[in-house]
């Protein structure tokens, strides 16, 4: 009942496993190694604690797994990152872990899994049977990567059916998805179909498995909901750098008839434009990024919902979410525009300047007041701090190794590799057509004839934006 607080504190040490492969990715391997350490002697998942499937796969289970693929990487592209006499504890706590959330995929008649399970005793007698698309929908990267490396099909199979279950009940009519869905009966209770909360990671999951699995049936699913998006959740002009019209901005809708439900959008959707430039709509996340930086410049934060009719927050915290800073970063890298790296600096300076506390960073309970709370979210340092570090460290191993990496929705990182492109076991859950395997080149943006079409070099040391669009921005959040 409470949006800003999540069942995710399990009693294990959440923050510091949370931050294992920042510390990685800023080449500190005492402090790694030190924590590391720490989670091996005193970690243990054995607690009678109720979480949330979700929040411990994507902080807990995805670190672990991060830091272990990190420990054991033979090229060790981050300087010495290796553990004297490692035996694979971290990934044995990871198998430990998802062996505890195995309950929530039980007795669902769906195959959705329960929300909520408690890690000692399964899922509670009084849990409820509705789940949000995203929590359910966005468990397959880290399930995938533990069922590939262990040579196990049971997690990735469990995490692919939930998909597969979500998937099939979307409209005929629009192909959208609702927010919250009944786990026995299959009936959507939350109608709206956005980007944000309850469905942001349902999407970026469906590329995301497909750029680290390479199956062809989740680039089929994530090009099919990229065009429906398209379709019926944007609006505003047809390009995002000229013509006449308001910019463009993808707002909520009714899964069923594509009609406007509300007039806020939340801090969440602020991912989108990384995404987008992932598949290689860099030019519309350009002006999506612009929209949400606007936002910020305003506040000095981003408030968990904003109505963009009303140019006020609807619901006005910040808990210190990187969705921000991980779209400016990913702009940087696919454009190299110096513009984001004044974003990202403005972001930093925010951050100093009115979540700095004496032990750490704060939420800030009210972004005109300024008022903090008493809690730093564990993404503030698995990703937050990381984005921005790696916003500005050019010759960061991330960048210049060589290595392919990718990043899962907690901003852990994970080297894409072959060895997560071949199962052990055949089709767990059989693709339709000949092959399941995708080609590379079969990844297109649904609405872009050419892939990845690199910002030309002109445009590189002009603003991403014409100056007219940035000022129609400004006005639309009352900067101006």
């Amino acid at each position: 009942s409470n949006l800003n607080i999540n069942d995710v504190l399990g009693n294990y040490s959440l923050t510091l496993i949370d931050a294992l492969d920042t510390l990685a990715v800023m080449g500190n391997s005492s402090e790694f190694q030190k924590a590391v350490k720490l989670v091996i002697d005193t970690v243990s998942f054995d607690k009678d604690s109720t979480v949330q499937v979700f929040e411990a796969t994507i902080r807990v289970l995805g670190s672990l797994l991060s830091a272990h693929i990190i420990i054991t990487d033979t090229k060790q592209p981050f300087g010495d990152m290796s553990i004297k006499d490692y035996d694979n504890e971290l990934l044995h706590l990871a198998h430990d872990l998802a062996v505890r959330l195995l309950p929530a995929f039980e007795n669902t008649k769906t195959g959705i899994p329960y929300p909520r399970v408690n890690l000692k005793k399964g899922v509670p007698p009084d849990s409820h049977n509705e789940t949000c698309t995203a929590g359910a929908g966005s468990l397959l990267v880290e399930f995938g990567i533990l069922s590939r490396l262990l040579g196990d099909s049971t997690f990735e199979w469990v995490a692919r059916r939930a998909v597969k279950a979500l998937w099939s009940l979307r409209s005929n009519n629009t192909g959208l998805l609702g927010n919250v869905v009944n786990i026995q009966t299959g009936h959507w209770v939350g109608k709206q179909s956005g980007l944000g909360a309850g469905s942001d990671s349902f999407y970026e999951y469906l590329l995301k498995s497909y750029i680290l699995f390479g199956e062809k049936e989740d680039l089929e699913m994530f090009n099919a909901a990229y065009q429906n998006i398209q379709n019926h959740l944007r609006r505003g002009r047809e390009a995002c750098n000229e013509g006449e019209g308001d910019p463009p901005l993808y707002v909520n809708v009714n899964m069923y008839t594509g009609q406007l439900m509300n007039t806020w959008i939340d801090s969440l959707q602020a991912f989108f434009p990384g995404l987008q430039v992932l598949i290689g709509d860099v030019e519309d996340a350009i002006c999506l990024h612009a929209f949400y930086y606007a936002i910020w410049k305003r506040y000095g934060a981003l408030p968990e919902r904003y109505n963009w009719q009303l140019q006020a927050p609807d619901v006005p915290f910040y808990p210190l979410r990187p969705e921000l800073v991980e779209s400016t970063y990913l702009l940087y890298q696919a454009t190299k525009n110096p513009f984001y790296l004044h974003v990202g600096m403005d972001i930093l300076q925010s951050l100093e300047k009115y979540t700095k506390a004496k032990c750490g960073y704060a939420t800030l309970h009210h972004v005109v007041e300024k008022t903090k709370e008493d809690r730093m979210e564990s993404f503030f340092l698995s990703e937050t701090c990381k984005y921005l570090y790696l916003l500005f460290d050019e010759e960061n191993p991330v960048h210049k190794s060589g290595n392919k990496f990718m990043f899962t929705t907690e901003g852990h990182i994970v080297s894409v590799d072959e060895r997560f492109r071949s199962s052990l076991w055949e089709d767990i859950l059989p693709a339709e057509g000949d092959s399941h395997k995708a080609k590379a080149t079969e990844l297109k943006a649904a609405n872009f004839s050419s892939n990845c079409n690199r910002v030309p070099d002109e445009r590189r040391y002009l603003l991403p934006l014409k100056s007219n669009y940035m000022r129609q921005i400004d006005r639309m959040v009352g900067l101006i």
